[in-house]
């Protein structure tokens, strides 16, 4: 089954393992559309290097929205777009997927996401939690009678499970993330400097000077926008540590979020973490000192995985090298 494939549909990113050859589609969750004919004009990064710039004939849709499908018709072209681009000349119709879905995920959420995936050519699709993916991407000992605690933080939401003997014993999905953070950026640009900034923007001052601990003091970075009284174009000086207080309160919201789930924890298992740690995986990993502040908050290790953001995408594929004998006595996986 070499044409089987692990699919992670994220708000940002939507990745593609496939077996054999590692993730092969890692690209944004957006697609340009014709207004009048609702055709398809662009999808993934050609797509998005269009937001905020395309002519009023254009509309640029991200339809995963917090983790799931919002608008189906996109998201299905937008799937069927990423699986040509994995498969080029290859068939799909035979192949089997593997694909994540939130924890709070509702059965219709749920099966939408199955529906687009068989439309788009699949033969058989299976769902497990992104946590569960993360987990096992990130070499967690999720089938072990050992407590394992994973904190994905994707752009539209973060999600927080402790795992023990192969299921999730206690878990939260909360819309704080990394698009959060970007929108608190944005607004307080605006507030501070009088300055409107677009999206990308104020992703890229988050990458450049985000910071969740005083690692970076010093750093600054000038930014380009509109001045929000007279619209006229106008820069603007920004430093780390205005960001790093930016993003305060989205990063405490996460944290307030994890202390949730170890206050739902058994203490048997609450032992187990505090001995191992958290393990932190997703884009918002990658913010600089957030291991460091969630160390400090909840008192206990914090570890980030290695290549955060693939490790959803490369758990779907651990999944697969073994999915016949997974789904015969699974705690995680479901079919369709």
């Amino acid at each position: 089954m070499k044409n089987d494939i692990g699919v992670d549909i994220g708000t940002a990113n939507t990745l593609i393992y496939m077996k054999s050859k590692g993730i092969v589609v890692n690209e944004p969750s957006v697609v340009a559309l014709d207004k009048e004919y609702k055709s398809v004009l662009a999808v993934g990064t050609e797509a998005k290097e269009m937001l905020g710039k395309t002519p009023s004939a254009i509309l640029s849709v991200c339809p995963i929205r917090e983790g799931v499908i919002a608008e189906f018709d996109t998201a299905q072209s937008m799937l069927k777009s990423f699986v040509r681009k994995a498969f080029s000349k290859k068939a799909f119709v035979k192949s089997r997927v593997v694909a994540c879905v939130p924890i709070n995920v509702t059965a219709v959420e749920k099966q939408v996401i199955k529906d687009a995936l068989i439309n788009s050519g699949a033969r058989e699709v299976f769902v497990v939690e992104k946590p569960m993916a993360a987990a096992i991407g990130a070499n967690l000992p999720v089938s072990e009678p050992i407590a394992s605690m994973i904190v994905d933080i994707g752009c539209g939401t973060t999600e927080i499970a402790v795992i023990s003997l192969g299921g999730i014993v206690c878990g939260k999905t909360v819309k704080t993330a990394g698009g959060s953070f970007d929108r608190a950026v944005e607004k307080y640009i605006k507030r501070a400097h009088a300055l409107l900034i677009g999206e990308q923007t104020a992703e890229k001052i988050k990458i450049e000077l985000g910071s969740a601990f005083d690692v970076n003091d010093g750093e600054t970075l000038e930014v380009s926008g509109s001045d929000y009284m007279t619209g006229l174009p106008k820069n603007a000086v920004i430093t780390a540590e205005e960001i790093r207080g930016a993003l305060k309160d989205s990063l405490m919201g996460i944290i307030e979020a994890i202390k949730d789930v170890l206050e739902d924890t058994p203490p048997e298992l609450s032992a187990d973490i505090i001995e191992r740690g958290i393990t932190l995986t997703g884009g918002g990993a990658l913010l600089r000192g957030i291991d460091s502040l969630i160390k400090k908050e909840v008192g206990m290790p914090v570890y980030i995985a290695d290549e955060p953001k693939e490790c959803t995408a490369n758990g779907t594929g651990i999944i697969l090298d073994d999915i016949d004998l997974i789904r015969k006595d699974s705690l995680y996986l479901s079919a369709k």
